[in-house]
């Protein structure tokens, strides 16, 4: 079992940045993707990033490509979200999930472990 721990989230302005860490403790394995969802008040989650921990490939939402990117540190076994030109509409309980599948199936996030969540909002 895999368990996760988010960091990070805070109240910024819009246009502002933040970087969300997800730590991963117990059994990761190389061929897991590591990803980011979010949940914004009344709505479904939603995918936002996702990384493969042994081949680095990535995959984001189109509401986030070229202001949010996803790295990871395999020696850590944390994986992080850096958020840039954030926006109102970015406000959310932004979640970590650790999947024992590829990158495009884990973003359905349908499978695997799940972080409790922390709080990005952005004011106008």
């Amino acid at each position: 079992q895999v368990q996760l721990v988010e960091s990070g989230g805070g109240l910024v302005q819009a246009g502002g940045s933040l970087r969300l860490s997800c730590a991963a403790s117990g059994r990761t394995f190389s061929s897991y993707s590591m990803g980011w969802f979010r949940q914004a008040p009344g709505k479904e989650r939603e995918f936002v990033a996702v990384i493969s921990r042994r081949y680095g490939t990535t995959l984001y939402a189109d509401s986030v490509k070229g202001r949010f990117t996803i790295s990871k540190d395999n020696a850590k076994n944390t994986v992080y979200l850096q958020m840039n030109s954030l926006k109102p509409e970015d406000t959310a309980v932004y979640s970590c999930n650790a999947a024992p599948v590829g990158v495009v199936v884990a973003t359905k996030g349908d499978f695997g472990s799940w972080g409790q969540g922390t709080q990005v909002t952005v004011s106008s």
